[in-house]
């Protein structure tokens, strides 16, 4: 038995060394054989290249070495070369029947494609589709060509074909998708979008045209945390921003709006347009938290590179002063209950040498009124005023309506307060009764008053 043992390892041991030995020397001889078969195969493609040349030099209309050529070049993927050949082929067919027409108008387009000579692969993916109408290649490309030229309807009913005809060929979801997308269906492009992430996760242009299809087809939610996720993006992260903010602006999440529009403008290589339109949209967030001085930041801003862009200089115009006022800036831009503060001391002031007793206040829509006495030293009126925070024009039926109310409650006197302005009709219907019209100027007179009182 003590001699068995050795014998069997030096057994096993050389059994192993001896299949190791082969092992190598397949590989090695596999390594070979692969070496060789390509040092074949270059040599007959530069004896094929050589034939077909010599050939065509002395018969440019040499039908076989044309063939030849253009299908080596074509399986290459050499499309620079392989274009003009099939050009040729595609010609002579008029007068050659032993051109393979299908074929080769079929490979003329997709050369001609791929090149971009989309003139020119128009003529060949036409001619193929009528020799191939059922044909997966044919509707494949001839829907890629008509996707590039921005007719999408054509494109999705041949990729549509192309891919009922193989629905295993991932490569048609991508142009199906963007197909459907760029012509405003944005649901139908979900599942053919979702389709090309699956097999190319970081296609970030995929990312964008999906959470873009989301948002369009009601899928906000899921939108914006696409685009939350794309802010970074070098490429897609400044519209992905200006979708993100808008988004958060349409639900009053304005400081989410305002980070949104933030990072967008620290990306580097924004478009000008692009910048612009951040700037923009950040000042109005800025504005709408009431940070009325970093609004206007940004406005000057565009004011200094794209002076007449939309309303930037009424904005400025508008919040220069607001900014520089701050019982106006509470007047048309606080909440309820500041505004109602400041109506009162509007009250107050307005009567600087009279008690004025405050009755009743009504919020309402559209405005908020206040119902005082007014006592003075010689005199003793019940008032109604009345406060309105648009900065546009308040037209005749606004004072009828309010000219009736003041009879309703058998009032003195009423003061139709706002920021804005009344119309010539309005003025004209005041003459001879017992209201006051206050405009823009008047109230911002007595907001002064205000602050000088406090």
């Amino acid at each position: 038995m003590d001699t068995i043992l050795p014998v069997l390892i030096a057994v096993i041991v050389g059994s192993a060394f001896l299949i190791f030995i082969l092992t190598v020397k397949s590989v090695s001889s596999r390594k070979k054989n692969k070496n060789v078969s390509k040092a074949v195969r270059q040599k007959n493609r530069t004896s094929t290249v050589r034939e077909c040349t010599k050939k065509l030099t002395h018969d440019p209309h040499n039908i076989n070495a044309l063939q030849q050529l253009a299908d080596l070049y074509f399986d290459e993927q050499d499309w620079e070369k392989a274009f003009p050949l099939y050009d040729s082929l595609y010609e002579l067919s008029l007068v050659h029947s032993e051109v393979d027409i299908q074929k080769d108008a079929l490979r003329e387009g997709i050369c001609a494609l791929k090149v971009n000579k989309l003139d020119e692969a128009e003529k060949g993916l036409l001619s193929a589709h009528k020799l191939l109408p059922n044909d997966f290649e044919t509707n494949f490309y001839l829907g890629e060509f008509l996707y590039q030229r921005k007719d999408y309807d054509k494109a999705i009913a041949c990729l549509h074909k192309a891919h009922a005809i193989r629905p295993d060929v991932t490569d048609v979801n991508r142009p199906l998708g963007f197909s459907y997308y760029k012509s405003q269906h944005y649901k139908e492009s979900l599942s053919y979008l979702r389709h090309v992430l699956d097999e190319s996760p970081e296609d970030k242009e995929t990312l964008f045209a999906l959470a873009s299809a989301m948002e369009e087809a009601g899928y906000g939610d899921k939108a914006l945390k696409i685009f939350v996720h794309l802010r970074p993006d070098p490429d897609f992260g400044a519209q992905s921003c200006l979708a993100a903010g808008l988004i958060h602006e349409r639900l009053k999440q304005f400081q989410q709006a305002v980070q949104d529009y933030e990072i967008g403008l620290k990306l580097e290589n924004i478009p000008p347009d692009l910048q612009t339109m951040l700037r923009y949209r950040l000042a109005n967030s800025y504005i709408a938290v009431n940070n009325i001085s970093k609004g206007l930041y940004y406005l000057k801003q565009i004011q200094n590179t794209t002076p007449n862009y939309k309303d930037v200089g009424t904005l400025v115009q508008r919040y220069q002063e607001l900014n520089s006022n701050s019982n106006l800036q509470t007047y048309l831009m606080s909440g309820t209950s500041d505004f109602v503060a400041l109506c009162r001391k509007f009250v107050e002031a307005y009567y600087p040498n009279a008690t004025v007793k405050i009755e009743d206040i009504s919020v309402a829509t559209e405005s908020i009124e206040i119902l005082c006495s007014v006592e003075s030293s010689r005199w003793e009126d019940t008032e109604l005023f009345r406060f309105y925070r648009n900065t546009g024009a308040i037209g005749e039926l606004y004072v009828r309506d309010f000219h009736a109310k003041l009879r309703d409650i058998k009032c003195d006197r009423g003061f139709c307060v706002t920021a804005g302005i009344y119309t010539e009709e309005a003025h004209k219907y005041v003459e001879g009764r017992p209201i006051d019209l206050i405009e823009k100027t008047m109230l911002v007179s007595v907001l002064k008053k205000i602050d000088m009182l406090s």
